[in-house]
């Protein structure tokens, strides 16, 4: 027979919300074990029972008056006793009657199927895999409040390099790819990835050679393939300074294609205003002008197709000027500097009132430095002198069908170039799940979110990341964001999020209102996490629960791809070179 771990403590408050334990002599109750107590109604007409988590131990001596009898206890010269005790926190009622527990109650360890009716996880119809307790029993995240069902998106917080923030987005991504959550949905269910820091993203499809044997069993424990992602897409922005498109990739050389815009794909699409995605255009008039300028492109570019299609012309990517479509030795806009060139001609050397609106020449002055700033990182990645058949091959389409996951580098890009691909891919992919509806689910996993949507101004990447947010999840577009500092980032983009993690967190970001959901014992604890151990908070559990990832079964620098793939591509290099 079970033996009770404890006794419901008689010296302190027990109410329906919470309750101590007087942990019986020789047991152990640790922080974030589960507990299950019954206690009978008064009434004697039925049974209660209570679960809860453990949020908070002590131990003291009982006898003591002052601090120094420490000494004398010690010494065997005034006898006492030592009353260990545990805070917990209810986390279900069963039945729903919210009447406390009687003083000396039997409470005991939830395990197996208890202790997931005590987290409410046999309540999840689709759930997936989210870590392991510290008990070694595996945690689950409802998937229904992550894909859009009852809520969406995840919100990841923490130190960089300590708290894993993308080694936790990566572990969501290969728990939901392999879950039985997705069904049919599985084969289309999409994830968009931007690589901000280094190539350590580019190894994804490729196993890891330092999982160990401990690693296999956790991923047994949670029911998931040792395995690394498949049918994975990287592309990387070209090279600057060349003609000929070569990604700008260090470590690896195969299986990767380069991204870029064609100069009238960016004047139709409207994709002028993500030029300046990191400003805040609400100052002066420069967001106004922008909007201008945007529109009048725009129809410049409408026109050019109109004019070809009239003419039989094959698909162009430059842009014509004027009235001058298709014809030889007319000004053509080839490069980003040609159409710098052609706004200051517009705006500020022979104003143009369509161009211009009523802006002053001090915000169309302002406005082209701004463009001229930016000319050496965004010369490579918008070109009009390529043709249409070959730019066709620079596509970058999250919703492409042969690929469930497609990472985008944006690390070896200045800031604003950054800001540029980011807000121009997230529209263009909000625009299309718009006409596609809700399914088939895109994932968009985004670090430094303080960086795209801060907390103070205005700007284009920051209301499309709004938007997204509230709006997401009845198209099918998830946000899997992360950050340093949550206290930085706009408010409607965290507060959506119906699932939160944190990692390892700063002492003073720790004590924003941001992190209200976590305990006062779990913000203490989140100052001493190590990597690879999360809080993670979601609507049907009341308590945050700490979990631990498994190591990835997936590649994730070059030194932790397997051995004959290293050997393979130096065998490669050397027979290049002979």
């Amino acid at each position: 027979m079970i033996e009770p771990i404890g006794y419901i403590l008689g010296t302190k408050d027990a109410t329906p919300l919470e309750f101590w334990v007087a942990v019986s002599d020789g047991k152990v109750l640790r922080l974030d074990d589960v507990v299950q107590v019954k206690t009978d109604r008064p009434d004697k007409k039925g049974v209660v029972n209570f679960y809860g988590v453990v949020d908070h131990v002590r131990t003291i001596h009982e006898g003591t008056q002052f601090d120094t009898d420490t000494f004398l206890v010690t010494t065997g010269s005034m006898p006492v006793n030592v009353s260990y005790a545990a805070h917990i926190q209810v986390t279900r009622i069963e039945p729903e009657e919210y009447l406390p527990p009687q003083p000396s109650d039997a409470v005991y360890l939830a395990e197996d199927e208890n202790l997931r009716f005590a987290l409410n996880f046999d309540g999840m119809e689709q759930r997936i895999s989210a870590g392991i307790m510290r008990n070694g029993s595996p945690a689950y995240l409802n998937y229904e409040f992550i894909d859009g069902t009852k809520g969406a998106h995840v919100n990841i917080s923490g130190i960089s390099g300590v708290a894993t923030k993308t080694s936790f987005a990566l572990f969501i991504l290969h728990s939901i790819f392999n879950s039985a959550a997705l069904g049919s949905k599985r084969a289309n269910t999409k994830a968009l990835i931007f690589n901000v820091k280094g190539e350590d993203l580019f190894f994804l499809d490729k196993p890891n050679n330092k999982i160990r044997e401990e690693d296999h069993a956790s991923y047994h424990i949670l029911d998931l393939p040792v395995e690394p992602f498949r049918d994975v897409r990287f592309c990387v922005a070209p090279k600057k300074n060349t003609q000929e498109i070569e990604p700008h990739l260090d470590q690896r050389s195969d299986n990767i294609s380069a991204y870029v815009w064609g100069m009238r794909e960016f004047c139709r699409d409207r994709l002028f205003r993500f030029l300046f995605a990191g400003e805040d255009l609400e100052r002066g008039n420069i967001g106004f002008l922008a909007n201008i300028v945007e529109e009048r492109l725009a129809r410049l570019a409408a026109d050019n197709d109109k004019y070809d299609k009239k003419l039989g012309f094959l698909p162009r990517t430059s842009l014509d000027l004027d009235d001058s479509y298709g014809e030889d030795g007319k000004d053509k806009v080839e490069t980003f500097r040609d159409l710098i060139e052609f706004l200051e001609d517009k705006l500020v050397e022979n104003p143009d009132q369509k161009w211009l609106g009523r802006n002053a020449p001090a915000t169309a002055e302002a406005l082209t430095r701004r463009m001229w700033g930016i000319a050496d990182e965004m010369g490579h990645l918008v070109r009009g002198d390529l043709p249409a058949e070959e730019l066709q091959k620079y596509k970058l389409d999250p919703l492409a069908a042969e690929y469930q996951l497609t990472i985008a580098d944006i690390n070896k890009l200045g800031s604003k170039a950054q800001k540029f691909v980011v807000g121009v891919l997230l529209q263009k992919l909000f625009m299309e799940k718009e006409k596609r509806g809700q399914y088939p689910v895109v994932f968009i996993v985004l670090d430094e979110l303080n960086k795209y949507a801060p907390k103070e101004g205005r700007s284009p990447i920051k209301d499309l990341l709004v938007e997204i947010a509230e709006r997401g999840r009845s198209l099918g577009i998830i946000l899997i964001g992360a950050q340093q500092t949550a206290s930085e980032v706009e408010r409607r983009v965290v507060g959506q999020a119906a699932v939160r993690v944190v990692g390892r967190l700063d002492s003073a970001e720790v004590e924003r209102p941001e992190y209200n959901f976590l305990t006062g014992a779990c913000r203490k604890r989140s100052l001493l996490l190590k990597s690879g151990s999360m809080f993670i908070h979601q609507p049907e559990v009341p308590s945050p629960l700490l979990v631990g990832f498994p190591f990835p079964a997936y590649a994730t620098r070059l030194r932790e791809v397997q051995i004959n793939e290293v050997e393979k591509k130096v065998m490669d290099k050397k027979v290049k070179r002979l």
